[in-house]
């Protein structure tokens, strides 16, 4: 099964058209990110799941605790069904900003679609593998229905690398559509025998069925994967340079504030993505506690973009060479930010 053709994604681009500072070892709030004096700016930003993940919650903070607003922005957030629809939103002009892994952004670029990477989500990856309890290896899953959103959305790619460590391919397989908030009734209910979830549906579907198991984390079989991105139009950014550098010093103080401030956190994330304290909790100790997975400076590593375009390649979803990194990547505004808000060291989670 491929990746759709370049005309085709083109048309798909076509139609559409149609948030650190809070306190403590991270540092002074910033200065000199007034809001103007004619009122916030407006972005619309779209997010890649129905319901906001912990990945993305990082926007839920920013507007929660104030970020956003001391920065002179407010956001109109479109949560889409996946990183693709988002891309085609950003393309197509009906977003400002989006949010989405960096596998449909690649191509995107590599298409001609004229977009660049500003900053970063989470730039490790969160999700895992969930199967059935008799599933004991990824090569188990010979012959086995999975599901997936849509080819080249980022839990395809997952579920590629997935099969890929246990010699197998997407061939081997038979796809299931299904859409991001029906993985586990999905699972339940035997319509699929393998799911890509995020760390809290994992954590939280796991708990409530009990022949369901985690078979692997995504981190552990590809530790070097460069995950989610915001990303924008190389248009849209030519003429609101300012305001990028104001939203991604909100978000990067949202992504701060996580770390040192783990029960208002919780809260915040439950609240935003519907799963309770005790699921939230779990997640927050081995996302941000253990691997770190939010950067608290750029988080565009060079080194572990240019991974992922590698893995990206051997994995046969790159249908055309991307551009360059500095053609793909502008870290200008978040550096900016950065530079406002103090580099930050001495942990080797910080990035």
């Amino acid at each position: 099964m491929g990746l759709p053709t370049r005309r085709a994604l083109i048309a798909l681009l076509s139609v559409f058209g149609l948030v650190l500072a809070g306190c403590g070892a991270f540092g002074d709030r910033p200065t000199g990110a007034e809001s103007p004096a004619s009122g916030p700016v407006v972005v619309r930003l779209g997010l890649p799941t129905g319901v906001t993940s912990f990945a993305n919650a990082d926007l839920a903070v920013a507007q929660q605790k104030g970020f956003l607003a001391e920065a002179g922005i407010t956001v109109e957030p479109q949560n889409l069904r996946s990183g693709v629809s988002v891309v085609q939103g950003v393309v197509g002009g009906a977003l400002d900003v989006g949010a989405a892994s960096i596998e449909p952004v690649v191509n995107a670029a590599a298409g001609g679609g004229g977009v660049v990477i500003i900053g970063a989500y989470t730039d490790k990856l969160t999700v895992s593998a969930v199967t059935p309890s008799d599933i004991r290896q990824a090569a188990d899953l010979r012959g086995r229905r999975v599901g997936v959103q849509e080819v080249g959305a980022f839990r395809e790619v997952m579920t590629r690398l997935v099969l890929r460590s246990g010699g197998l391919t997407q061939r081997d397989v038979q796809y299931v559509p299904v859409d991001a908030q029906s993985y586990t009734s999905a699972l339940v209910d035997g319509r699929i025998q393998s799911a890509i979830l995020q760390t809290e549906q994992s954590i939280a579907a796991v708990r409530d069925h009990p022949n369901l198991r985690v078979l692997a984390n995504l981190a552990d079989i590809v530790p070097d994967y460069h995950y989610g991105t915001y990303f924008v139009s190389r248009t849209w950014l030519e003429r609101n340079r300012d305001t990028a550098t104001r939203l991604l010093t909100a978000l990067t103080r949202a992504h701060r504030f996580m770390y040192q401030n783990k029960p208002e956190t919780v809260r915040i994330v439950a609240a935003a993505t519907g799963f309770d304290e005790s699921v939230t909790g779990r997640a927050y100790d081995e996302l941000l506690a253990k691997q770190g997975v939010f950067p608290v400076n750029t988080g565009l590593d060079r080194g572990r973009i240019d991974a992922t375009i590698r893995q990206m390649r051997e994995l046969g979803i790159l249908e055309r060479e991307p551009p360059p990194f500095d053609q793909l990547v502008d870290p200008a505004p978040v550096s900016a930010a950065v530079s406002q808000l103090g580099q930050e060291t001495g942990d080797p989670r910080w990035r």
